[in-house]
């Protein structure tokens, strides 16, 4: 997980909720998975070693900053950084509600 590729993954599965019958409780558990793996992954949690190796970046945070793509500071970064990072993981919800509301239509 990351932030270039998790909300588009996460509107996906917003759409594919759209067609199930219980949407909620499997919402809650999606935004569950999303940030019980990709927060710890920004706070470089040991246990998710072998999830940003899989990645072939340096760290958690590296994956999550940089995806593979990127080249930006994960090492120091600054307040910014972080702040911007808080406010993507704010938006998750909202790229699952999308892929919802999109796939009800």
């Amino acid at each position: 997980m990351s932030f270039l590729i998790d909300p588009p993954w996460l509107y996906a599965n917003g759409r594919a909720l759209a067609r199930t019958s219980r949407p909620a409780p499997l919402a809650a558990g999606t935004m569950a998975v999303f940030w019980g793996v990709s927060i710890p992954l920004y706070l470089n949690r040991r246990w998710t070693k072998p999830v940003w190796r899989l990645c072939r970046a340096d760290s958690g945070r590296d994956w999550m900053l940089n995806s593979g793509v990127l080249k930006l500071d994960h090492r120091r970064p600054s307040r910014r950084t972080h702040a911007v990072s808080a406010a993507i993981f704010a938006t998750y919800p909202l790229w699952l509600y999308l892929g919802y509301r999109h796939g009800r239509r």
